[in-house]
């Protein structure tokens, strides 16, 4: 989801999201990071076929499960982390320099503690 544009003095520019909707966008992917892990969590717990080819696919799926799964993980706390910036005042800041962060990168990755600058 993106903000509308706006323009200004002939110019088209994506309007800034309020941080209400940022935090409630937060919110709505934690939510739907939850529902994915816990389904990645149903399917590596299912029985497998004990046939030897089909035990070897299951082998490799459940290996790319739990990669995901813990790549979701991460992006649940980084989320978490984000909703307790809002909760604070601090979110939009840069931890690492107080800069503001550019709203493209708050748009690109909605979670990131770090300006461009400080990430690098």
């Amino acid at each position: 989801m993106h903000p509308k544009p706006t323009e200004t003095q002939g110019e088209t520019r994506p309007a800034i999201l309020s941080l209400a909707t940022r935090r409630a966008l937060l919110e709505g992917r934690l939510i739907e990071l939850g529902a994915r892990l816990g389904a990645i969590s149903v399917d590596l717990d299912a029985a497998h076929n004990p046939d030897l080819e089909d035990l070897a696919t299951g082998r490799q799926l459940d290996e790319a499960l739990e990669g995901t799964a813990k790549a979701r993980v991460v992006e649940i706390a980084q989320i978490r982390a984000a909703l307790a910036r809002v909760a604070d005042g601090t979110y939009g800041r840069c931890r690492q320099c107080g800069d503001p962060i550019p709203e493209s990168r708050l748009d690109a990755a909605p979670w990131t503690p770090l300006c461009r600058k400080c990430a690098r």
